[in-house]
């Protein structure tokens, strides 16, 4: 039997169950204006979000994997590829570009035009240390340790503090290696 081939992010969006993106939006946005409102400190909401997006990812990569048919990505080049094209289209709607890769291939950019998470969203002077979407770098991360990297992911750019795109830099630090449950003694 040939291996099932991978499933493009545009054949995936177009056939999973979808809310409003206005309601999301909104609800998000409301969400981090909860967050504002109890901490006080724009950075605690920061890792707030970072933390929230997290937990998220964590739970979110069984879905992607049972959605996408994606087989095991050959090295971090792959992985951030497949995050770019799939991953992102499977649940925001919209495709990031890869660019900026460091020479040793641990190091590059996820480069967004459109972000969803951004619409009616205009932020306060009080609020310039915000990283309003930093839910997704929580996302990434928590998901990428789910399949064995250890990352680091934070905002380069963004569109909110006057900026011509999203830029989400991914660095890998280390490849962790699987460890299953219980030895196997035969």
């Amino acid at each position: 039997m040939a291996p099932v081939a991978p499933r493009s992010g545009d054949a995936i969006f177009a056939n999973v169950e979808r809310v409003n993106a206005e309601l999301f939006t909104l609800t998000y946005g409301a969400i981090v204006r909860q967050l504002l409102t109890d901490l006080e400190e724009v950075d605690e909401v920061n890792k707030q979000l970072d933390q929230m997006g997290y937990n998220i990812g964590v739970r979110l990569i069984d879905e992607f994997l049972a959605k996408s048919n994606v087989s095991r990505c050959v090295d971090f080049k792959e992985t951030a590829e497949v995050i770019a094209k799939v991953g992102f289209k499977m649940f925001l709607g919209v495709t990031a570009t890869v660019s900026n890769w460091d020479a040793e291939g641990t190091t590059c950019s996820l480069i967004l035009e459109d972000n969803p998470l951004v619409d009616f969203v205009e932020l306060p002077d009080t609020c310039q240390g915000l990283y309003y979407c930093n839910i997704l770098s929580g996302v990434v991360r928590g998901a990428l340790e789910m399949v064995s990297m250890k990352t680091e992911v934070t905002w380069i750019r963004d569109m909110l503090r006057g900026d011509d795109v999203f830029e989400l830099q991914l660095k890998l630090l280390k490849q962790v290696p699987e460890e299953y449950p219980y030895k196997d003694d035969e």
